[in-house]
């Protein structure tokens, strides 16, 4: 057998890294309603870990349940940026996306209302994002900004050495300067399944999945203690409504903006009805419990 014949190209994946502790993530990405493990990713970050999942060549279990990639044709870099679309605009702390396929591999950072910004590479890391895409991201996490964007600069330069999967690990060991410290298990680069494997692995990992709406509801009285259960739907506080209210806001022009593009707008798609189903519940819950 040839050396190109037995040469396997690289499986899809992703890694989502937030800015907060598991017990403050957890609530939320439960409204991702895709199966992850969630874990530490320093004392201020996390990581949610999907398995093969609902982006094109994945295998997973989303691939016969509900939502607009069951047909597994969506690209992962457009999943994930719509999963972090919705996870920072329901909570108060930025998302940051790592991805990577078999021809690319990139970022994608998430906060609040503001627009996603990122950088990609070719597979060789060849980088063919904008520098101050680069600038921006460092700005809005916090990195100095003069020798964290010269080091960011270096990751915009060619280099014939260094391919996507370096560029990504560039990318991590910059953000350690803010904290994050990325499980050795859990590489950008490796296969999906082979990363939530090692995510379950780890004596902190929490699973999610979407246990429905009734089973969140349930869960009230414990998250209303936390200081994000001041924000989740089934609290009513003004804190709620507000969001409610703004996530509802944005999660109609999304939906509308990626049902008009022709090709490529299932990422936003999934962001935008996810920011509704979210907001309306919210609204919903504020005017049929009322609070004393």
């Amino acid at each position: 057998m040839s050396t190109e014949a037995g040469r396997t190209e690289p499986a899809p994946g992703a890694l989502l890294l937030c800015r907060a502790a598991p017990a403050s993530v957890a609530p939320v990405a439960h409204l991702l309603r895709a199966p992850m493990r969630l874990t530490r990713a320093g004392d201020a970050w996390s990581v949610l870990v999907p398995g093969s999942g609902p982006w094109r060549d994945g295998a997973g279990p989303w691939r016969d349940g509900a939502g607009p990639w069951r047909d597994g044709t969506e690209p992962v870099d457009r999943v994930v940026t719509g999963w972090a679309t919705a996870l920072a605009v329901g909570a108060p702390w930025p998302v940051l996306a790592l991805w990577w396929d078999t021809d690319h591999a990139g970022f994608t950072l998430a906060s609040g209302f503001r627009r996603p910004v990122g950088f990609v590479w070719l597979a060789s890391g060849v980088p063919v994002g904008e520098d101050e895409a680069l600038h921006t991201f460092a700005a809005r996490v916090g990195l100095d900004p003069v020798l964290d964007v010269q080091a960011l600069d270096e990751l915009a330069e060619p280099d014939s050495e260094a391919d996507a999967g370096t560029r990504l690990r560039g990318l991590l060991a910059v953000l350690a300067r803010v904290g994050v410290v990325l499980p050795a298990e859990l590489a950008p680069g490796e296969p999906a399944d082979r990363l939530l494997q090692a995510a379950a692995r780890m004596p902190d990992s929490l699973p999610v999945e979407w246990p429905g709406w009734r089973d969140a509801v349930a869960e009230r009285d414990t998250v209303d203690h936390s200081r994000l259960g001041l924000w989740m739907p089934w609290t009513g506080g003004p804190g709620a409504r507000a969001l409610a209210l703004a996530q509802v806001a944005a999660g109609a022009p999304l939906l509308s903006w990626g049902l008009r593009r022709r090709s490529g707008g299932w990422g936003w798609v999934t962001a935008g009805a996810l920011l509704l189903a979210h907001g309306a519940l919210g609204l919903t819950y504020a005017f049929t419990h009322p609070r004393d």
